[in-house]
């Protein structure tokens, strides 16, 4: 493995369960393939919620690195998806980038890497992790996407992207028939009358490191269903799993 570089500023801006020992994480840079220059982001990014405490900042746990992690596994994923694929329409492309990002498929995606294993959690809330367990582990692996691209750009956690989803990125339509209700609905939806649903947060409740999100899934006006969960992504796939079951019923 590479050797560490120091960083001057980061780590000394977290509290010092976020200062960590190098040789502490050398396992779970093995399983990334990536050894950090600047460790505290890596062990920000296996932070759960539950760690930082009822008085936590934003700052404290993975949520905000989620946020950005999200947002380049979605892009990296629709590259690969577009080069690997010339023949597929959009529609086919879009299908399979949802199976892909949807919470199940990263929790499982986690769980083969054993990111479980490596999850900092708060003294005594095994069992409240274990409530939440999949959405953790899909918020994990989006913080560590955001680490990688953070520490080493994005040709690092494109690389890791594309690693985890070698098979699925190779073969698209085995995974058409994954479970996504937030990608079902807007495909339903945008073929009828071609807008998109939108969410929105109605409200959240418990303990910082035990939150209960509430959200609304709108089309053209309407709700069309609610729903809850430890995240607002759980919340808005519950959402859409409702709009769903009522427009079959309509």
């Amino acid at each position: 493995m590479k050797s560490r570089r120091p960083t001057e500023n980061r780590s000394r801006l977290l509290p010092p369960q976020m200062n960590p020992d190098p040789t502490e994480l050398q396992p779970l840079e093995q399983v990334l393939g990536h050894t950090f220059r600047d460790a505290s982001l890596l062990r920000l990014a296996i932070t759960h919620p539950s760690a930082s405490g009822n008085q936590s900042k934003p700052s404290d746990d993975n949520q905000r690195m989620e946020f950005l992690g999200d947002a380049i596994l979605q892009a990296v994923i629709s590259e690969a998806l577009y080069r690997l694929h010339p023949d597929k329409d959009e529609g086919h492309l879009t299908k399979a980038r949802a199976g892909l990002v949807n919470g199940a498929m990263l929790a499982a995606k986690a769980t083969a890497l054993g990111l479980e294993r490596h999850l900092v959690l708060g003294r005594g809330q095994r069992t409240e992790f274990e409530r939440g367990r999949e959405s953790a582990l899909e918020d994990a692996l989006e913080a560590l996407a955001a680490a990688l691209y953070l520490d080493g750009g994005l040709d690092v956690a494109g690389n890791f992207v594309r690693r985890i989803f070698a098979d699925e990125l190779a073969y698209p339509d085995n995974i058409a028939a994954i479970e996504n209700p937030k990608g079902e609905l807007q495909e339903r939806l945008q073929g009828g009358s071609g807008g998109s649903p939108t969410y929105e947060l109605i409200g959240s409740s418990g303990p910082a490191h035990a939150r209960e999100f509430e959200v609304a899934v709108h089309h053209a006006g309407n709700e069309l269903g609610r729903g809850n969960g430890g995240s607002k992504k759980e919340a808005e796939s519950r959402a859409a799993a409702a709009a769903l079951a009522k427009l079959r019923d309509a």
